[in-house]
């Protein structure tokens, strides 16, 4: 969900860590914004992941072009949204924002 202030004002279902690959609980801070980005690790090449926004180490909140499962874990820890629900939060948060990834 995003907020401003206490006030929701968008939701969305997301896709986060697997089991083997849980995604950080806890409260971080988007450190950087990319409007796309490669993103790489074993077993997985995925070129121009849209609307990328780290928060912790290499955990981001970015649009997900590669599956439509939403609502269930699927990813290595990041946090997977529709691509349009990545480009609205992408609009709305900025560098510093708090990402509070709870279970």
């Amino acid at each position: 969900s995003a907020y401003e202030g206490d006030q929701r004002v968008n939701s969305f279902t997301v896709s986060t860590g697997t089991s083997l690959h849980p995604t950080v609980l806890g409260q971080y801070r988007v450190y950087v914004k990319l409007t796309a980005t490669d993103m790489s690790g074993p077993g997985y090449y995925l070129p121009d992941v849209p609307y990328t926004m780290y928060f912790y180490r290499g955990y981001a909140l970015h649009g997900t072009y590669w599956h439509s499962n939403f609502g269930t874990p699927m990813s290595h820890g990041c946090v997977n949204l529709q691509t349009s629900d990545s480009q609205w939060l992408f609009n709305f948060a900025s560098v510093g924002t708090l990402v509070y990834v709870h279970p």
